[in-house]
């Protein structure tokens, strides 16, 4: 960076070390290898991230610099017709890198314009185009770089329809002022509240362009996946709905992803999930109806057998197919979870949110039927029906293991052993409650533990 440089360059190359400062500035050079001497050429850009980045986001990166406003580099330079200089391009990376979401939004107009001219505003079908482009890039980076943390995308979901979802979920952020346009105020408000916009950005510009600079590593985008058996194995998730959910998770649930249950692997059998989904920690439980509609819901805790509602506000329900949207709790009641198996006078089964027989999601003990009942929405999670039908047919579930799982009770079969049929029967425990009685051997067990 030399003093010939315009004062809102220099601002910008301010953002970064002295030693970053040579590598932004060698960006330029690198790219401009066979090309005119003053001007940076969509062909060059192409050849340099041709093998990382589709051609169509290629096309919206050019854009985006040509639509660096001409005052900032000498009288007389090239027209952006020519295509844009190096004061562009370095004005261009300190915005995507170290921006704001004032300086960022401007870019993320011109490149959903995509096309030469300074537009006053984009529609939201343009902002969508543009998001299914970055995303579908980020993928093919995460790809050919081998940052898919263990992810096979060959044995996942359809990657083109996730690409999709996630961009109508993040488009469906946009508050714009006029119901089918979207002006730069619009614009600068969504990239400042989906931090997913600016973070794809600087996974484009850093990984595409190659921009190593200190103290950037690149974002764990994909949660780790370990101990799962890809032989014969085809998972519900998809590697776009792998980066919208991972971030919803709560703090404390970054441990690598496990599959612990799918009815592909293991069998339709309740017994076998409800298994898994006790002794896991924290999971994930996603289920696909006989009509193709994916979706399920975060347990913040492992379940417990038992026919009280448990779990906590971290919870969730969302769904994936043909939506992709997460549903948290509203504070309305805590009915969060609820795991019951073997008894005749309670529901036997798997629900979260609602209310006995009025679940936002039900999955039945016979493992074949469940239910999605939301008129309008579920009173805990705030969800609409989940599922194609009211009562669905299940096609498909898997369970996939979040958190660390919790550390084993010390003495547990000899806890086990002094614990009254009150106790150890929770469908009896249960009737007392409602008739009003006092569990009696609850006092008793304390006593006796104080005793020991």
């Amino acid at each position: 960076m030399g003093n010939s440089d315009s004062v809102m360059v220099q601002k910008r190359m301010a953002r970064f070390r002295p030693e970053e400062r040579s590598v932004i500035d060698g960006v330029f050079k690198r790219l401009q290898t066979g090309g005119p001497g003053k001007t940076l050429q969509l062909e060059a850009l192409q050849a340099s991230l041709g093998a990382l980045v589709p051609v169509t986001m290629v096309t919206r990166m050019f854009w985006g610099l040509c639509s660096i406003e001409p005052g900032l580099a000498e009288p007389g330079r090239a027209s952006a017709a020519l295509g844009p200089d190096r004061e562009q391009l370095m004005v261009f990376l300190a915005d995507v890198l170290r921006g704001t979401a004032e300086e960022r939004a401007p870019l993320v107009m011109a490149m959903s314009h995509n096309a030469a001219g300074w537009p006053q505003a984009v529609s939201c079908q343009q902002v969508a185009a543009f998001l299914e482009d970055l995303i579908t890039a980020v993928v093919h980076i995460l790809t050919r770089r081998g940052r898919l943390q263990g992810w096979r995308p060959q044995q996942m979901g359809n990657t083109a329809m996730g690409v999709k979802l996630l961009a109508e979920q993040m488009t469906s952020d946009l508050r714009p002022s006029d119901p089918t346009t979207c002006d730069l105020s619009c614009l600068e408000d969504w990239v400042f509240r989906v931090p997913q916009v600016a973070q794809y950005l600087e996974v484009l510009v850093a990984e595409g362009l190659d921009v190593s600079l200190s103290g950037w590593t690149a974002p764990a985008l994909l949660p780790q996946c370990r101990d799962t058996d890809w032989t014969r194995l085809t998972v519900l998730l998809d590697v776009p709905t792998l980066m919208f959910l991972a971030p919803q998770l709560p703090d404390g649930c970054s441990a690598p992803w496990r599959l612990v249950f799918s009815t592909q692997l293991h069998g339709e059998s309740f017994t076998r999930m409800a298994a898994a989904l006790q002794h896991h920690g924290p999971t994930m439980l996603l289920l696909r109806d006989s009509r193709g509609h994916v979706f399920g819901g975060f347990a913040s805790t492992a379940w417990e057998h038992k026919p009280q509602f448990q779990g906590d506000s971290r919870c969730f329900l969302f769904s994936v197919f043909p939506t992709l949207r997460v549903y948290t709790a509203t504070g309305y009641n805590e009915h969060f979870m609820y795991l019951n198996q073997h008894q005749q006078t309670m529901p036997n089964g798997l629900g979260m949110g609602g209310q006995h027989d009025y679940f936002g999601l039900w999955l039945d003990s016979d493992f074949g039927r469940g239910h999605s009942r939301a008129r309008p929405k579920c009173t805990t999670y705030g969800n609409p029906q989940l599922s194609a039908d009211e009562d669905f047919v299940l096609d498909a579930v898997e369970v996939w293991a979040v958190g660390k799982p919790p550390a084993p009770a010390e003495d547990e079969e000899e806890e086990e052993g002094k614990k009254s049929i009150l106790t150890v029967n929770p469908e009896v425990q249960a009737m007392m409650e409602l008739t009003g009685k006092t569990l009696h051997s609850e006092g008793f067990s304390e006593l006796q533990e104080d005793f020991d």
